[in-house]
């Protein structure tokens, strides 16, 4: 595992280990779900950011918990998007992922590229669960609606790309990590303890971007290498 991950990639890691624990016992120390589900997802994270399959297993894991963290503070759209959805697209994304390995590598996925008119079809799709979602969060009197279902439109269309193998899988999830730091901070204003979720967030935002530049760069060295 050591020649596996680069220095920077463990330095990552480490620190946002660090940042979510020492988050969890400064305002939180309660929720131990809460840290475990952070540390499983950061770590998906850096797997995801190698193209290696066992990030999906892991994204299947947090979002399990995370969809149980979400219900107990009543973000049914959270509970919605991460068990309903992201949830099973983690499991297909897994089974595209080792189904198209790089050169037989079973750790790495081979970068796909994703064409305008694929594009034009992926937002065309996820406007229509936008849409069915709104109303269906609607129903159930979802915690702050809208913020909710802009949470579902960033995912879906983050677990379509990942599904896809696009680099921007790691650019949507970045702007569905911003969303969900908006919606925990409405929720701290009622809870000191949920600024760990936050900061929880935060750092996950940091690793999409960094999956993306690593996806980018994978991309060029597969597409060399051909």
């Amino acid at each position: 595992m050591l020649k596996y991950f680069s220095k920077k990639d463990v330095a990552l890691w480490v620190t946002s280990v660090l940042i979510i624990a020492v988050s969890f016992f400064v305002f939180d120390r309660s929720n131990y779900m809460t840290l475990v589900a952070s540390l499983i997802g950061v770590t998906s994270l850096i797997f995801c950011a190698k193209g290696n399959p066992v990030g999906q297993v892991l994204m299947i894991i947090f979002s399990t918990l995370y969809g149980y963290i979400s219900f107990s503070f009543a973000y049914y759209g959270e509970v919605a998007t991460y068990v309903g959805m992201t949830l099973p697209m983690a499991v297909f994304s897994l089974v595209s992922w080792l189904r198209n390995p790089y050169k037989g590598k079973k750790s790495e996925v081979e970068v796909n590229s994703v064409t305008k008119k694929e594009i034009v079809f992926m937002l065309a799709l996820t406007a229509v669960v936008s849409v069915v979602f709104y109303f269906i969060l609607q129903y159930f009197n979802t915690a702050n609606l809208i913020p909710s279902t802009i949470s579902v439109t960033t995912s879906f269309a983050a677990a379509y790309l990942t599904f896809r193998r696009s680099p921007y899988f790691a650019l949507a999830y970045a702007l569905n990590d911003l969303v969900l730091i908006v919606l925990w901070i409405m929720a701290t204003v009622e809870d000191i303890s949920y600024l760990s979720v936050i900061i929880c967030f935060a750092v996950f935002f940091i690793n999409d971007i960094y999956g993306f530049i690593s996806w980018q760069k994978m991309k060029k060295r597969q597409n060399y290498c051909q």
